[in-house]
């Protein structure tokens, strides 16, 4: 198998010009020691991503639905793992995550509306006006717009990771082997 030409960046490469960011976030997984390759972008990322992923008008579950369903929808092994993790420290059960990967139709109350959202935007590029109209009544209209950028985000992300086949972080790799059919893209009953 072809190595990465963007393999997880050692702290001894990393570029000195961004080292602050090192020390935060981005030092600590590797999407961000992938995307490091290219500073500039690193450097705008990092406000971009506290809005998008820390403080949006979705708070911390609902962003956890949309995260999950987009990186199953993109195929991206990392994110899927990574935020099953975070679903699971936020108290998400095992069926509710099995339910992010499952048929939209099958999901009820508000996962429900977020899963067809994220599905529309990625398979018609945008949301119909009664289904942002449905999901503003039962999020607020910020949150939708919030999940509209999310969406794109994690898009960008998923470029990324599958691109360079950037390797899932030790720690959710050890979570993983506790729990491979959770943390596996590849549904329970597939």
């Amino acid at each position: 198998m072809k190595q990465s030409p963007c393999p997880p960046m050692s702290d001894a490469d990393w570029p000195e010009a961004i080292a602050e960011l090192r020390e935060g976030f981005a030092g600590a997984m590797n999407v961000y020691r992938t995307m490091v390759y290219h500073p500039a972008l690193l450097n705008a990322w990092a406000p971009l991503r506290q809005h998008v992923v820390k403080d949006n008008a979705l708070g911390p579950e609902l962003t956890e639905v949309v995260i999950l369903r987009a990186g199953f929808r993109l195929g991206s092994a990392y994110e899927w793992a990574h935020h099953v993790s975070r679903a699971l420290a936020l108290g998400f059960s095992d069926a509710r995550i099995n339910a992010i990967r499952g048929v939209p139709e099958s999901i009820n109350g508000v996962d429900g509306l977020i899963v067809s959202a994220v599905d529309a935007l990625l398979d018609k590029r945008m949301l119909a006006s009664d289904q942002e109209e449905t999901l503003a009544e039962a999020i607020g209209r910020e949150a939708v717009i919030d999940l509209m950028a999310m969406v794109g985000f994690y898009s960008v992300l998923g470029y990324l990771l599958k691109t360079y086949d950037t390797p899932i972080d030790e720690g959710i790799q050890a979570e993983a082997r506790l729990n491979p059919r959770l943390f596996s893209l590849t549904p329970p009953s597939a």
